[in-house]
Parts: structure tokens; C-alpha cells; sequence
């Protein structure tokens, strides 16, 4: 895809391709020549795509700067109104309604299709000419081999009994014309999503930040993403705060991203961009860091969540979005890529990924990495599994943890691990108020869910800008003992079954080295862990928590086996069969490996975090990043340290951190492809479930540090006063 605007000329050809593209959509809600329930498919999907033209021309002009909220609203909810929960049971975008209308041989496939024709949404909002007319033109192309089929054979298949084989011959014709798409398209794609991930140029969204007028929230709808009532509460919510407020909040995340580079010895000064991801609503805060970015000398890039399958969409979502439509549409189609991955395409999309990354190895290496603003709070989501939608067959998921493997290195060419690094926080969004119950509301002497909610937002801010100094003391503690161990053993109590042996680092020079890390608010943004990467010889047991959530997907009675550190076995009772329970643990956890090592062990200290979650019984709903700090926790995956291994890293006290690899990664030189995973799950057990964690050191003596869920380490017990002083 070219860079659009860049020649006067050939944006002039796509108009012409756009027009001709649109004539023949226009005449298909008419037209019944391909049977009638494929006829019914193509017209609705048609009828989408017209108005998405009225959408361009609407938001080319000069109504929508006066279009009232209302106008814009409406516009919006159109847009998404089929995939909305409410609507999905009978959308073509639900593989399940699809293959129930037109059958299993075109279902999942038509299916797909409609998602890729709702992926032109955002383009036609940042006006990418290319982009709408690639995806105009394939379904016009699809639409024809259809009609063609039944034009010229249909009455003769009808009559010879062999519909069958006419509809196999179809079918297969479909698959090659969405097989060449993303095929011929994948270079073009690659680029295009480098830049702008690498150059500042004109991005889009900070462009919004930057010049839209955030007191009025109309500028929301201007992005093209669905803007629920999350959005548009948000954007009400900050721009009612005070802007000392604001300032702290963004100040936090940029001072966060900057101590990053500074803590591990990394010269900010040769980087040239800054990687944003938010979500929408979160305007005036970005609008500081913006600011604060650019005081440092980065410019900031921003990219869209993906939507498009040239982009590789995913459940887990990368870059800035707007509302949740619909978690089940984007569960249905995760594995959409199944219609056409295979080794030929895998090497292709390297190929091409590795030329877009030569073309841009100068800005690269300017890249200095991403700072992101999480949110949470939204409603749980139990998925469903559909035995229509697309599934990855096992040789193709052997390709897929091989092509991500493979892809990893490829960045890590370009985007050097030792010279980058990355901050992370997080806010709740307004939707967490139906967490707050009446019982609550009466508990917190608050009037109304809303006002429960801005006395929320300010106990995480606390929480986000907690006195580092005051935890460092304390853990350095805690280490001091850690130091002296040879492993830990960590005990559930009130239903929970962990029962671990953790294996620790051995020192050769306790003057000068330490196993854990002292880790404080920089990338891990809010306070409040040691960690270390554990020897995964001896390290044993079952790791188990009643529920959590991972990256948004609940997970309930989770339980992992390890044995000598890896993975040996998991489930958990989210579905009725085993079967399911461990392929959504396999997906979504060990991310379609076969075993993943204990990456990292930790130990959170932040009881202020935890008690503020009990407060407003949101323990749930709280983000990794921050119910990360409130318990032990156990990454299953890479280390924290993963491909900067050989850099020295140096705790507070001045002594060098040496756990930084274990007997997976010693392969990185001879076998990298078997060192590394992409992967790096954080599983937490919250202290009201946690009877003991005790350092063994190596004569069998043992010091506890948490006993039933209280700090009993000498020097660490202050941490307990959160327990009773957040009780009020």
C-alpha cells in the first residue's frame, strides 16, 4: 500500500478505482444471481459498504465540525450496531449465524469476509484511499465468482445432481482469491504498519491529541473507533479534574518511562520516538505526556489496535482502542488466519517483514520503545466456543509459535532489547461502577455509584504514586533474607492448593550480588515487588488460584503442574469438558506451545493496592499490573530479562542482579528458536489465599516472610498496616 497523499496522480487512480468499485456495490442489493441465501449475505454486506461511502463524504466535509453529539452518536452506533451483543445472533460477523445461513462450505469463509469489510471503518476515517479500495475491490471479486458460477452452471449442476461438486469448485475459488489477498498484500502491509509504528510524521491520532478541543467530547467520534459510554464518561471525568490532577497522573507515566532507561543504564538521548498506546477518552492526560515526551526529546508515534487481518488482529489488543463492541466477535475470529496459514505464507510475511524493517532500520533504531495506559474495569467475559469458527489445526499452530518465534528475532535485529525499554499504568474506566453495589455504596457512606467511582480513581492514583523510597527499604529487607536461601516454599490456605518449591539462584559473591530484583515504580508502574528468575531444576509443585483474570479472559480454579520448572500439566472448570478447559488454557496461556518454563517468581508488597481492591470488592477486576503487586506471583514464559541477559543490571544497594537467565535461555547462542517464547503471563495469589512463603536456606533452616497472609519478616511488618488502616 503506498503512502497515500504522496502523489497527486495516483491518489487521482485510486478515486477512479474507489468509484468504479463503489458503482458495482451500489447495484448488488438488488440483484439475485447467486441463490438466495448468498444473495441476502452480499446485499447486507453491500448495504454496509454504502454506508460506509456516505460515512467518507460526510466526514470529508464541512457537517461534521458542526454536527451535533446526537448526529455523530447515531452515526457511530451504526456503524457497529450488527456486532453489538445485543445484535451479533444474527450478524454474518458470527461465524455460528453465518454457517447456519449458508452452510458449512461457505459459512466461516463469508464470514471472514464481512469481518474484513468491517475492518475499512477506521480507514475511511483517517481517509487511507488504498486501504478502502484493496478491500472494495476483493469483495467485488469474491461477489463475481459467485455470480459467474451460478450464471454459467448452476441450472446445469442443478440438472445433473452435481450442485456438490459446483459448490466445492466455488468454495475453493473463494479460498485462493482470500489467499492472494493477504498473499500480495502482505508486503505493502508490513511497511506501512512500521511506519507507523517507527515515523512520527503526521500520525493520526496524535494529531487529535494534540489540536482536538477536549472540553467538548464530540472529538471522540473523529477517531472512527466505537465510542461506548466508557468513552465519553471518561473524557467528561478528566476533563472535570483538576489540572494538578491530570499533571500528576501524566507525569507519573513519562517520569515512570524515563527512570526506566535510567535505572538500567540506557542513554535516552539516542532515542527519537516514543511508542503511545492508550484508550480513548484518556485525551488531556495524553495531552501532558505528549508534552512531557517531547521535553525529553521524543516524538510520539501511535497505531491503531488492528482490525484488519493484514495487521494480525488479536484478542489481545496492541495500541490505542476505543470501546469493547463485542469480546465474543473478536474471540469468534481469532483464528481467522487459519483459512490460509502455511509455511509458504509464513516465509513470506518474514520476507517481507525483514525488507520493511531494512527500509526503516534508521528510525529502528530511534525507536526507544512503548509506554502504555492500561485500563480496566469492564464487565467479565466468559467466551464461548463455536465449532464454526475458524480453528488452527496443530500443524498450524506448530507454524504459528514458529513464526512468532522467528518474528521476534527479526525485531530484535532492528529494535535492540539492550538499548529500549518501556513503562506501564493503569486507570479504571467507568464501567467498574456496576462492580458497586448498594451494600457497598452504604459501606463507603457515598451517595451514588459515581461518586463511589471518583473516590476509586483517586485511591489508584495513591496507589500509582506510593513513596518508592519508603518500599525499597523494606524490600531491600526482605532480599537481604531471600539472598541467604537456597529455595522457597510457598502454601495455599482457604481453598487454594498451591503447594510450590521454587529453586533460587546460587551465589558465588553475596558482597556483590543479589538474586532478587528491588523493583519500584519506573515500567512497572505502581510500586511494590522483589523478583527473580528461578533455576528451574527443582523447582516443583502446583501453582493454583480460585480465579483470575489473564489479559481480560477469566480464568476459574486454575491450576498449573511443574515439574523441574516447565509446565506439565494445567486446567481449569471454565468449560464442561476437559478438552476445552485445556485448549483455552493452551491458547490463551501457554499461547499454543507445549510447555512453558516459570519464568519469574515474585513477591508483591503492596498491601495499599490490595486493601483498596477489597474496599471496593473489585479484587476481580483489578489489572495485572497492579493485583501483580498484591500477592506472590509466578510468570509462566520469558524472564523479566528476556534477550537483555547480558546486560548488567545493579539494585539500589549497588549489588549486580545475576539471576537474569535460567537453563532454558543458556540456548540463546546455540538454539534461540527453543530459548525464547513471546510470552510472559503473570499469575498472582492474592494474600487472603497465601498460608505461608518461607525462604529454606541451604543448611534446612527456614525464615517465613508471609505467614496467613500477613508480612512476619522483621522489618517488613509495616507493610501490614494497609490491612487495618484501608479496613475503615
Amino acid at each position: 500500500m503506498t503512502v497515500l497523499g504522496s502523489d497527486t496522480e495516483e491518489r487521482e487512480v485510486l478515486q477512479e478505482r474507489y468509484d468504479l468499485a463503489m458503482e458495482r456495490i451500489g447495484t448488488i442489493p438488488g440483484e439475485t444471481a447467486c441463490g438466495e441465501e448468498y444473495a441476502a449475505y452480499f446485499a447486507k454486506s453491500a448495504e454496509f459498504l454504502l454506508l460506509l461511502k456516505e460515512e467518507r463524504k460526510f466526514w470529508s466535509g464541512e457537517g461534521s465540525k458542526q454536527a451535533p453529539a446526537e448526529e455523530l452518536q447515531r452515526r457511530n452506533r451504526a456503524l457497529y450496531a450488527d456486532v453489538l451483543p445485543e445484535n451479533y445472533g444474527q450478524s454474518y460477523a458470527n461465524p455460528a449465524y453465518a454457517v447456519a445461513c449458508m452452510g458449512d462450505t461457505f459459512g466461516a469463509m463469508l464470514s471472514f469476509l464481512y469481518r474484513e469489510m468491517r475492518s475499512v471503518i477506521p480507514f475511511v476515517y483517517e481517509d487511507r484511499l488504498e486501504e478502502i479500495v484493496i478491500r472494495l475491490e476483493l469483495f467485488v471479486e469474491v461477489y463475481t465468482c459467485f455470480v459467474y458460477a451460478w450464471q454459467e452452471e448452476a441450472e446445469q449442476a442443478k440438472q445433473q445432481e452435481n450442485g456438490n461438486a459446483l459448490l466445492l469448485r466455488v468454495a475453493e475459488d473463494v479460498r485462493k482469491i482470500l489467499y492472494w489477498f493477504v498473499s500480495d498484500y502482505a508486503e505493502t502491509a508490513a511497511e506501512q504498519h512500521l511506519r507507523e509504528m517507527l515515523v512520527p510524521d503526521d500520525n493520526f491520532a496524535v494529531k487529535l491529541i494534540r489540536t482536538a478541543d477536549l472540553s467538548d467530547v464530540r472529538y471522540l467520534y473523529a477517531y472512527g473507533e466505537y465510542i461506548s459510554e466508557n468513552e465519553l464518561e471518561t473524557a467528561r471525568f478528566l476533563a472535570a479534574l483538576p489540572q494538578e490532577t491530570i499533571n500528576t497522573m501524566a507525569d507519573t507515566y513519562t517520569e515512570g518511562y524515563r527512570i526506566g532507561f535510567e535505572v538500567t543504564g540506557k542513554d535516552l538521548s539516542k532515542k527519537k520516538t516514543v511508542e503511545i498506546r492508550y484508550r480513548l477518552g484518556f485525551e488531556r492526560m495524553m495531552r501532558r505526556a505528549v508534552e512531557n515526551f517531547e521535553k525529553m526529546g521524543l516524538q510520539p508515534v501511535c497505531y491503531r489496535a488492528a482490525s484488519s487481518i493484514l495487521y494480525n488482529p488479536s484478542i489481545f489488543k496492541v495500541g490505542y482502542t476505543g470501546g469493547e463492541v463485542n469480546r465474543q466477535y473478536d474471540f469468534d475470529h481469532k483464528d481467522d488466519r487459519a483459512l490460509f496459514w502455511d509455511k509458504t505464507y509464513m516465509n513470506h510475511k518474514l520476507e517481507v517483514t525483514r525488507t520493511a524493517f531494512e527500509r526503516l532500520k534508521t528510525e529502528a533504531l530511534g525507536y526507544a520503545g512503548p509506554a502504555v495506559v492500561e485500563t480496566f474495569g469492564e464487565h467479565g467475559f466468559e467466551p464461548q466456543n463455536k465449532a464454526e469458527a475458524f480453528h488452527m489445526s496443530e500443524e498450524q499452530n506448530k507454524l504459528w509459535v514458529e513464526y512468532r518465534t522467528l518474528a521476534g528475532q527479526l525485531q530484535r535485529n532492528y529494535i535492540l532489547e539492550e538499548e529500549r525499554s518501556f513503562t506501564i499504568i493503569a486507570f479504571p474506566i467507568p464501567e467498574i461502577r456496576d462492580s458497586f453495589e448498594k451494600t457497598l455504596l452504604n459501606e463507603l457512606g457515598v451517595g451514588d455509584a459515581s461518586e463511589a467511582y471518583r473516590a476509586f480513581f483517586a485511591d489508584v492514583i495513591r496507589i500509582n504514586t506510593l513513596n518508592y523510597m519508603r518500599y525499597r527499604k523494606i524490600q531491600q529487607t526482605m532480599i537481604d533474607v531471600l539472598d541467604t536461601a537456597d529455595h522457597c516454599e510457598i502454601k495455599g490456605m482457604n481453598g487454594n492448593r498451591t503447594d510450590l518449591c521454587v529453586n533460587l539462584w546460587k551465589l558465588k559473591d553475596p558482597a556483590k550480588e543479589t538474586i532478587f530484583e528491588n523493583c519500584v515504580a519506573d515500567v512497572n508502574i505502581p510500586v511494590g515487588e522483589v523478583f527473580t528468575s528461578p533455576v528451574l531444576q527443582g523447582t516443583n509443585g502446583v501453582l493454583h488460584v480460585s480465579r483470575v483474570y489473564l489479559n481480560g479472559l477469566e480464568y476459574r480454579d486454575l491450576e498449573i503442574r511443574f515439574a523441574d520448572g516447565r509446565i506439565a500439566g494445567y486446567n481449569c472448570t471454565n468449560f464442561p469438558t476437559e478438552e476445552e478447559n485445556r485448549n483455552f488454557i493452551r491458547e490463551n496461556v501457554l499461547f499454543r506451545h507445549k510447555t512453558l518454563p516459570m519464568g519469574e517468581f515474585a513477591i508483591g508488597t503492596n498491601t495499599v493496592a490490595y486493601m483498596v481492591a477489597r474496599k471496593y470488592k473489585v479484587q476481580d477486576k483489578m489489572p495485572i499490573l497492579i493485583a501483580e503487586k498484591t500477592g506472590p506471583h509466578f510468570a509462566v514464559g520469558d524472564t523479566c530479562y528476556s534477550h537483555a541477559e547480558e546486560v548488567k543490571v545493579y539494585n539500589p544497594d549497588g549489588k549486580e542482579i545475576v539471576a537474569r537467565e535460567n537453563e532454558v535461555v543458556r540456548l540463546r547462542d546455540k538454539a534461540p528458536e527453543k530459548a525464547y517464547f513471546n510470552c510472559h503471563t503473570d499469575i498472582t495469589i492474592p494474600y487472603d489465599e497465601l498460608g505461608e512463603l518461607t525462604a529454606v536456606r541451604p543448611d534446612g533452616s527456614r525464615v517465613q516472610i508471609i505467614r496467613e497472609g500477613r508480612f512476619v519478616l522483621p522489618g517488613t511488618e509495616e507493610l501490614n498496616e494497609a490491612f487495618d488502616a484501608d479496613k475503615r
